[in-house]
C-alpha cells in the first residue's frame, strides 16, 4: 500500500511537496560537486517546461507529452546528473582535458545515477512513474540522435523521449554558463552549436522546437542567471577540492 494514501489529503499533498523539496535538496548538492549551483537545476528545469510546450504541437510526440507525463518530467530532472556524486573530484573539477581512462570514470555516472534509483527502487518494493523517468534521464542524457553517445549507444527513437529533450536543455546551459575554467559562450554562438548539431547529437524535433522558441531560453538564463555570489561558491569549492586532492 502506498503509505501516502492513508493520509488526510492535505497532510499527502505536504508530504509529497517535502519529498520534492528533498530531492531538490539533494540535487544541488550533487550540482556543488560540479562546481554549479541550484540556478543550474532551475534554468534546465525550465528549458525543459519549455521544450514540452512546444513539441506538444508536434504530432508524433503531442499522444506522449499529456500534463501528466510532462509533469512528473519537470518533477525528475533535478535527478538527471545525480551520478556525479560518484565522480572523484579529480576527474569531476579538472579543468583541462581528460586523459581515455578518466573520461571512462566519468561516463560512469550515467549508469551510477540509474543504478542507484533502480537500487533504491527495488529495495523499497514499489514502482514509481516519477523514477521511471529519472530512470531514463539519469542512464541515457549523454546518449545521441546518431549513436555516438554513452553509456549505450542508442540511436534515433530507441532513445527515450525525455532524454532526447533533457540532453539539449543540458547541453545549452552548459555551453552558456561561466565556469570557474571557462566563460560560457553568447545566446546567439550556442543556438549555432545546437543547430549544428540537429540529427547528429540532437533529436530533430526537440532541435526545431528549440530553434522556435530559443529567445525564451535567453530569457530563462537571464532569469535565473548565476550571481556573483554562486561564483565566488564555485571558486571556494574547486579550490577546496584541488587543495584536498593535492594533499592525497
Amino acid at each position: 500500500m502506498n503509505p501516502e494514501s492513508t493520509l488526510p489529503l492535505g497532510d499527502a499533498a505536504e508530504a509529497l511537496h517535502a519529498s520534492r523539496v528533498v530531492v531538490f535538496a539533494l540535487a544541488t548538492l550533487a550540482e556543488l560537486r560540479e562546481s554549479d549551483t541550484e540556478s543550474h537545476i532551475l534554468r534546465v528545469q525550465n528549458y525543459v517546461r519549455l521544450l514540452c510546450a512546444e513539441l506538444q504541437k508536434f504530432p508524433a510526440h503531442a499522444e506522449v507529452l499529456t500534463p501528466e507525463y510532462v509533469d512528473l518530467l519537470l518533477a525528475s530532472v533535478p535527478m538527471y546528473d545525480m551520478g556525479s556524486v560518484g565522480i572523484p573530484d579529480r576527474i569531476l573539477l579538472k579543468p583541462g582535458r581528460l586523459t581515455p581512462e578518466e573520461t571512462a570514470i566519468m561516463r560512469t555516472h550515467t549508469t551510477l545515477g540509474h543504478d542507484a534509483l533502480a537500487r533504491a527502487e527495488k529495495t523499497l518494493g514499489r514502482v514509481s512513474p516519477l523514477l521511471t523517468i529519472a530512470k531514463e534521464i539519469t542512464l541515457c542524457h549523454q546518449e545521441k540522435w546518431d549513436g555516438s553517445g554513452y553509456p549505450k549507444g542508442l540511436w534515433g527513437a530507441q532513445i527515450p523521449l525525455s532524454a532526447r529533450i533533457v540532453a539539449l536543455a543540458d547541453v545549452f546551459d552548459a555551453l552558456i554558463s561561466n565556469k570557474v575554467y571557462k566563460d560560457g559562450v553568447p545566446h546567439d554562438k550556442a543556438v549555432e552549436i545546437i543547430t549544428d548539431g540537429r540529427g547528429g547529437h540532437f533529436d530533430p524535433d526537440v532541435a526545431d522546437a528549440f530553434l522556435q522558441i530559443h529567445e525564451e531560453f535567453r530569457a530563462v538564463a537571464q532569469r535565473f542567471a548565476d550571481s556573483e555570489a554562486d561564483m565566488q561558491q564555485k571558486i571556494e569549492y574547486m579550490a577546496n577540492a584541488i587543495a584536498e586532492v593535492a594533499v592525497l
